[in-house]
Order: C-alpha cells, then sequence, then structure tokens
C-alpha cells in the first residue's frame, strides 16, 4: 500500500507553509490562499486552512541507512524530541524499524522512520530529496476491529502488526494506517498529545488501484 496523497487541515496555514518549504525545504507544488501542496518522495502533502485546531500524528520514511544522518541534519533545523532521558531514538523490534520524531508547525506529532526491511538504502549525503513518502497517518478508532475490517474490505488491504484492543496497524510497510483506540491509548507517543480523530483526506494505492479516502468524526468514507 501506497499513502499517494495525504491532505490535514491546520488553523497555522503560514507557519506550515515556512515549516515544510523553508525550514525543511521540501518542495513546493502548489500553493493557494487557503492550501499549500508540498512533493514528498512518491506521496503529495496538502495542508488545508481551517479555523480550528486539528492534531495528527503522521510519518516520513527515509533510506534505511540514514536515520543518524537524517536526525542531525534535522537538528540543525529544528528541535528532535526527547523519548526518555536524552534518547531520541525509538526501536521497534516487532516492526524492525526506528524513527525519531518532532513537532510541525501547528504542533502535531511527525517522524522520520527506516524500514531496513525494504532495502531502500542510499549511498548519498543526506538531504530532503531523500525522504521517500508520507509512510504512515493515524486513524483514532473506538474500535480498531470494526475499522480495519473496513479497510480490508474496502481496499483489499491486511491488518499488519499490533492488537485490537490498543494499538493496530493496516497497510504495509510502504505505507500504513495506524489504528489506536483512543479509548484506552489517549497519548501519541512520545508526547503528551491527544489522540482524536481529526478530519483528512488521502489518496491511496492499494493492489495497483487508487482510491479516495475520506475521514471525518471518525467516519471513512472510500472511493474507487
Amino acid at each position: 500500500m501506497k499513502i499517494r496523497s495525504l491532505s490535514l487541515f491546520t488553523n497555522c496555514l503560514e507557519l506550515e507553509k515556512t515549516f515544510y518549504s523553508e525550514t525543511l525545504g521540501f518542495k513546493m507544488l502548489k500553493k493557494t490562499d487557503n492550501s499549500f501542496t508540498l512533493k514528498i518522495g512518491w506521496s503529495k502533502l496538502t495542508f488545508l486552512k481551517s479555523n480550528k485546531a486539528h492534531k495528527y500524528h503522521y510519518c516520513f520514511l527515509i533510506p534505511s541507512n540514514k536515520l543518524l544522518e537524517a536526525m542531525a541534519w534535522m537538528e540543525n533545523r529544528t528541535t528532535v524530541l526527547d523519548i526518555e532521558n536524552s534518547r531520541k531514538i525509538q526501536r521497534f523490534e516487532s516492526w524492525n524499524a526506528d524513527s525519531f520524531y518532532f513537532y510541525d508547525a501547528s504542533g502535531n506529532v511527525a517522524e522520520f522512520i527506516v524500514r531496513p526491511d525494504l532495502e531502500n538504502q542510499s549511498d548519498t549525503p543526506f538531504s530532503i530529496e531523500d525522504v521517500i513518502c508520507v509512510n504512515e497517518i493515524g486513524l483514532p478508532t473506538t474500535s480498531i476491529e470494526n475499522t480495519n475490517n473496513f479497510l480490508q474490505k474496502e481496499l483489499n488491504s491486511s491488518f499488519w502488526k499490533g492488537d485490537t484492543k490498543h494499538f493496530g496497524t493496516n497497510g504495509t510497510q510502504e505505507g500504513l494506517f495506524l489504528l489506536p483506540n483512543y479509548e484506552t491509548r489517549t497519548n501519541w507517543f512520545p508526547t503528551d498529545l491527544k489522540i482524536e480523530p481529526s478530519p483528512l483526506k488521502s489518496l491511496i494505492e492499494s493492489n495497483n488501484i487508487l482510491y479516495d479516502l475520506e475521514f471525518d468524526k471518525g467516519v471513512i468514507k472510500i472511493n474507487q
């Protein structure tokens, strides 16, 4: 599965535009008074102007041998979050993945992750052009099982890792939906940002078929 595009809502549009296009240097594909779109490898990331604050967790995939280099690069531009005792890298043993976290300009929790199973190493110095895609987006739910079953039916996708009580995932290592049960898991790791269902739009590629996905008030709608 691949997240071909992701649209999020923000009440800090100009700050986000500056953060992503100037501080981090992603290529701007389009901008209007009410939105802007960035090129993120094979994905597009759009921020849409909103009068209300919405909070998300999303993740970017980078080459599997570039985590430390990318973190040093990021620390020259923004704050990498401490996880505990000044540790900034989180190891996910069952996922065979490692990541670090930062806040975007709206206070969303963003993440750079490496997945060695994908064998996507790079032999050039890290730059923002090395970011491969938007790799994860959170879809908070009160029923992981029901949400996963719906995604499986509509996208022909599969449950990946986790459990159906607290935190599950649907998709593949190239693109994942994070499915936290926000009644039992209240905050986005490694922060105190409350997990809540916030509206978003996405274009998902699953088994070479494209689907429009909308998520609003905890309800998912999918059209091919």
